[in-house]
């Protein structure tokens, strides 16, 4: 009977369908600077807002993809060749007039990664402000852009996100300068590695980095796969 259902229901779905796609708003610090990843759109009188800049993205593809998610790593991974970033869904956005084909609906995810070593091609870094980016970006994407802006700015006060723009070891140093790029303000060292170590995030490795600066011990995340809650919210720093 469930079978004779799901047939029927089939045939009763509408003709015109919506168009259905993932955006992923990618995330990396260089040179001390948020960065976000944009691609140009192909420059043909076919395609809308041909030329413009955008955020990596595309349509389902019901073959390939499993779920939305499947969709999003496909699509961060043909930019950046990164396969196993931390990855958040925003939410969705949807209507008659975001994109002139026809009724649209995208499901937006972000992203950070550390700086990949490669780019796909027509990929670029674009720095981000105190405000965000001046850039006219495609479609709604500055809309998308600024929602996940605003996601990771305020998780990054309560939760270990920074540590994934880093490669898998790094310093405590290196860690809170994550922090302070992406709240744009100094955190105390003393109160911010209490509470790293607190929170049971970090694990030290046999390894100490030399250079031109003091020898500095080695750490790795306890949990490479998912972000760690602190129980507050960081503090601004006290002016000297």
């Amino acid at each position: 009977m469930k079978q004779e259902n799901s047939i029927q229901n089939k045939k009763i779905l509408p003709e015109a369908r919506p168009l259905t796609s993932v955006d992923v708003v990618i995330f990396t610090v260089l040179d001390d600077r948020l960065n976000v990843l944009l691609v140009i759109r192909p420059n043909t009188t076919e395609e809308p807002f041909a030329g413009m800049q955008a955020l990596p993205g595309g349509f389902v593809n019901v073959e390939s993809d499993a779920d939305l998610e499947s969709c999003a790593l496909r699509k961060l991974h043909q930019k950046t060749g990164v396969k196993t970033p931390y990855l958040e869904q925003v939410g969705s956005w949807g209507g008659k007039a975001r994109d002139p084909r026809g009724w649209s609906a995208t499901h937006v995810y972000f992203s950070l990664i550390p700086p990949p070593d490669r780019l796909g091609e027509g990929a670029v870094w674009l720095p981000i402000g105190e405000h965000g980016i001046k850039t006219r970006l495609a479609f709604d994407h500055n809309v998308l852009l600024e929602a996940a802006l605003q996601r990771l700015r305020s998780k990054v006060e309560y939760t270990s996100l920074p540590a994934f723009l880093l490669p898998d070891e790094f310093t405590l140093s290196e860690l809170q300068q994550m922090y302070e790029v992406i709240l744009e303000r100094p955190l105390e060292k003393s109160a911010f590695r209490t509470r790293v170590f607190a929170a049971d995030l970090v694990k030290p490795v046999n390894k100490i980095r030399t250079g031109n600066n003091r020898p500095a011990q080695l750490y790795r995340l306890k949990h490479p796969r998912k972000a760690v809650f602190f129980p507050r919210t960081f503090s601004p720093r006290k002016s000297d």
